[in-house]
């Protein structure tokens, strides 16, 4: 590289021939390990440049001419060259004989562009006349902070990619454990549903209900609307349970026309409250197929555990008696279970 005789003077240049001895010999290696990295040699009492390397001047953008002997308050506006004295200011302040570096990060921006630099400075010894110069090593972080976003972004596509396939994988494995007609859960769900519920009351000593319900004998029109009316008729029962139960209870088709329903949590007064208004949902619905109205009812059973029985067989015998009950007074009818009440307890 050649020097600009207005920036550096000949007394400078004869100190250059030991600095690059000790500097560049020594301290830039050690710094310049990765190739490509842009440097800079200033004086260190004025702040003026005196060498650079052909990957600042290109990051800059600049001539060597139009570098060499001038200061950052030249090259850069105000905010940033005072940012940059700053920090060369604190690796002055450092023990030149340790030839310690100091590290810094410096963004801005220069020709519509943001640019961060991580910057190592160190600055030399005073030589025989006092003199003392400051070297720095520029890297771009730009291409760094590229695939780490470019990492970033590729994570969470992947997260948002497992999280999807987790949703539909329980989508489908819920789609399973579901009648495909009335979209309640199955009959082999709901008894394991069932046996949780006694174990979890039997610990806790809680109770919960049982309701058996099942659809009154069809009317005229549903039988003339064949397995078609009959299968809206299921839809809108299943769309009824579905919307009157909470997430904590279960609801399922048992049978053709016969479904169950666990209610968590609940005794035997309120299972009976919430499953009248229920029923009154299902006399009042109204079904439309091919432009028929077709209407439903149904019957309905409820136990409670342990008030109306003390196993798992005695509820739904239980809930089976009250269930034919109901149906015995011609549907459209809940029936308790009758509560047991044994001496001495």
């Amino acid at each position: 590289m050649t020097s600009s005789p207005a920036a550096i003077t000949p007394p400078q240049l004869s100190v250059l021939g030991s600095v690059l001895g000790s500097v560049l010999g020594s301290v830039l290696p050690a710094l310049l390990a990765v190739r490509g990295e842009a440097w800079a040699l200033k004086d260190a009492k004025h702040g003026r440049y005196v060498l650079v390397s052909a990957e600042w001047l290109a990051w800059l953008g600049q001539p060597e001419a139009a570098v060499l002997g001038r200061t950052d308050a030249e090259l850069f506006d105000a905010t940033v060259a005072t940012a940059l004295r700053a920090a060369e200011q604190t690796a002055l302040a450092q023990n030149p004989n340790q030839n310690q570096a100091l590290a810094s990060e410096h963004r801005f921006d220069r020709n519509g562009q943001r640019h961060t630099f991580s910057v190592w400075r160190v600055a030399t010894a005073p030589d025989a006349s006092g003199q003392r110069w400051l070297c720095s090593v520029w890297r771009d972080l730009a291409p760094a902070l590229r695939q780490e976003t470019q990492l970033h972004t590729a994570l969470a596509q992947i997260e948002q990619q497992q999280q999807v396939n987790e949703a539909l994988r329980r989508e489908l494995a819920d789609q399973a454990l579901r009648d495909p007609a009335s979209g309640l859960y199955s009959r082999a769900h709901f008894e394991d549903q069932l046996r949780r519920e006694v174990d979890l009351s039997t610990r806790e000593h809680r109770e919960f209900a049982l309701v058996l319900i099942a659809i009154d004998p069809l009317s005229e029109q549903v039988r003339v609307a064949g397995v078609n009316g009959q299968v809206r008729v299921l839809e809108a029962m299943g769309g009824l349970l579905r919307s009157g139960t909470r997430a904590m209870d279960a609801s399922c088709r048992l049978d053709e026309g016969r479904f169950a329903v666990l209610l968590s949590g609940v005794g035997l007064a309120t299972a009976h409250s919430r499953m009248e208004g229920l029923r009154r949902k299902c006399a009042t619905q109204i079904v439309v197929h091919e432009g028929q109205e077709l209407g439903f009812s149904v019957a309905m059973g409820v136990a409670s555990f342990p008030h109306t029985a003390h196993t798992q067989e005695e509820l739904v015998s239980a809930c089976e008696a009250a269930l034919a009950e109901a149906q015995r007074r011609d549907g459209n009818h809940v029936t308790l279970a009758a509560i047991r009440f044994e001496s001495g307890r």
